[in-house]
């Protein structure tokens, strides 16, 4: 008796740690199950390798498999210089080959049809990865959602244009290859998702800064818009001055530039180039930046907003309070009001009289108030701030906020370590020389992804306090709501007021304590806005 029950025992004990598997259109998939009961697949392929002769090309549909494929570990991260501090990836290494995306999910067979969010990263367009700690998806789907983390292209490899490849596209596009990564990992999720126990008529895109502004233009696309029922945006939309997509001929003539200055004079050389000497010359090339292709894109996104076109769906959208420090604006020059007033008639011309009157800076102590927000503004707050206007004003459900919660210090064994102006950390060094005033206590750029996840204990580098895991706990509700049905608002969660264009701006301040509070300094987002929008 005691051995036949041993044996069942055993027998159970094995179905327990069975592995999860699933079929997919390219074969079975196996993942691994968290202690949570979250199953994870990990570096699932969603399209062809883009090396060799599909480097600069749209992404190709994955090939399929016969055996079990090990979804157990993450994909190698792309091509990418060590840019920012915060960025701690978990892929086993960088390559060209690196379209692949990670699924969390908590569903326990296929027919739970439950809501899906697809995360792309931020870093600028040339730095990034899906298997960042900060964007593990486990804590979200245990809300019952299954979260899709994605890799796509950077810098050269994902925004280099030409007119030989816009030629050669089949699409006559060329210079959107991270963006056309992130739309088949879209394509990919609407085929697939069912097969985890999502739904795939229930998608939500989200991002945070490269991320968000990759969010705003699927949102204006032809090609991604229908796919998707709700959108996410952190600090960021691809609207001017932050990082607007360019006409296709202006970026095809960078690429001819780059080629004159590489002296590789043939797309054969080119494509025979190791990627690593690629991403080592890639200099000499511009700022990656999505093109306006007529595929996908055929207007500047906030055209497309403009006219109304865009995606029909909900969207949340927000800032953090201090995005960018003073410094940022100095440019390493002290904070004083002559010094200030130099670098505004510097930026802004003959607008900087104006600019001082919205942003002024009569004392240091003003200086540094008035550098932070100009900075912010200019960074991400105001084409964020647009974007959620513009969809508002076609009567689609938008939401704000502004995420005020500060990090709390660094752990004293850091020693010498420091924020840096992205989210980072910088080890060592000299210290600067003047030695420069405190910035404004705030939340930085990047800081809230952590939040929003619920992932704050897998950084170690701060003293995380019972207010910070509050405000993550409040983030994470009111975006596990939003993915849900399109609204924040749920039980237990301060109301959040949707966005009404005939009043002033309301946002959800996000932080320990959450609470509504109006917009302030308005006239001065007119002003930026008659700056930018001149011809």
């Amino acid at each position: 008796m005691k051995k036949s029950y041993l044996l069942l025992l055993l027998a159970l004990t094995a179905m327990a740690q069975k592995a999860p598997q699933v079929k997919i259109a390219q074969g079975m998939l196996e993942g691994v199950t968290e202690t949570s009961g979250v199953n994870v697949y990990k570096g699932v392929p969603f399209a062809q390798p883009p090396v060799g002769n599909l480097r600069w090309k749209e992404p190709q549909p994955p090939a399929k498999w016969k055996k079990v494929y090990k979804a157990t570990a993450f994909g190698n991260s792309p091509m990418q210089k060590r840019v920012f501090g915060d960025m701690n990836f978990r892929s086993p290494s960088m390559s060209e080959d690196c379209l692949y995306l990670n699924v969390w999910t908590p569903a326990k067979n296929a027919d739970e049809k439950l809501p899906v969010l697809v995360y792309f990263y931020g870093g600028g367009f040339i730095a990034g990865d899906g298997s960042e700690y900060r964007y593990d998806g486990e804590n979200l789907a245990k809300k019952g959602i299954v979260v899709v983390t994605v890799n796509y292209r950077l810098g050269i490899f994902g925004f280099f244009s030409h007119p030989e490849l816009t030629k050669e596209s089949p699409n006559s596009s060329s210079g959107n290859y991270g963006m056309l990564d992130q739309h088949a990992a879209l394509v990919w999720v609407k085929n697939n998702i069912a097969a985890f126990g999502g739904n795939p008529d229930k998608i939500t895109i989200g991002g945070e800064s490269a991320g968000s502004i990759s969010v705003s233009a699927h949102m204006a696309s032809p090609l991604s818009k229908k796919l998707i029922t709700g959108a996410i945006g952190q600090s960021g939309a691809m609207i001017k001055p932050t990082y607007e997509a360019i006409p296709i001929n202006e970026a095809e003539n960078n690429g001819v530039i780059f080629m004159e200055k590489s002296q590789i004079n043939s797309f054969k050389k080119l494509r025979e180039l190791p990627a690593e000497k690629l991403l080592e010359i890639d200099t000499l090339w511009g700022r990656a930046r999505a093109t306006i292709d007529g595929y996908f894109l055929q207007n500047t996104p906030v055209e497309t907003f403009k006219e109304g076109s865009q995606a029909e769906v909900p969207l949340l959208t927000g800032w953090t309070s201090t995005e960018l420090p003073y410094t940022a604006f100095m440019q390493g020059q002290y904070p004083s009001p002559e010094n200030y007033r130099h670098l505004v008639e510097e930026n802004f011309g003959s607008n900087a009289d104006e600019i001082l009157k919205f942003y002024p800076g009569n004392t240091e102590e003003e200086v540094i108030q008035s550098a932070t927000e100009l900075v912010s503004d200019r960074f991400m707050v105001y084409g964020t701030r647009k974007w959620a206007l513009l969809h508002a004003q076609a009567k689609h459900p938008v939401y704000v906020y502004c995420f005020s919660k500060p990090r709390p210090d660094m752990k004293p064994e850091l020693g010498d370590a420091k924020a840096g102006l992205a989210g980072g950390i910088i080890k060592g060094g000299k210290t600067e020389e003047p030695v420069m005033p405190k910035p404004v206590k705030g939340a930085a750029h990047a800081s809230d992804i952590e939040y929003a996840f619920g992932n704050l204990s897998t950084n170690k580098v701060y003293e995380w306090d019972k207010d910070d895991y509050k405000a993550s706990e409040n983030m994470l509700n009111y975006f596990a709501n939003f993915i849900k049905t399109g609204n924040p608002n749920g039980e237990g969660q301060y109301g959040w007021p949707v966005v009404r264009t005939d009043s002033e701006l309301i946002l959800m301040d996000i932080n320990a304590t959450s609470r509504e509070r109006a917009e302030q300094n308005t006239e001065r987002y007119k002003f930026l806005d008659k700056i930018y929008t001149e011809k």
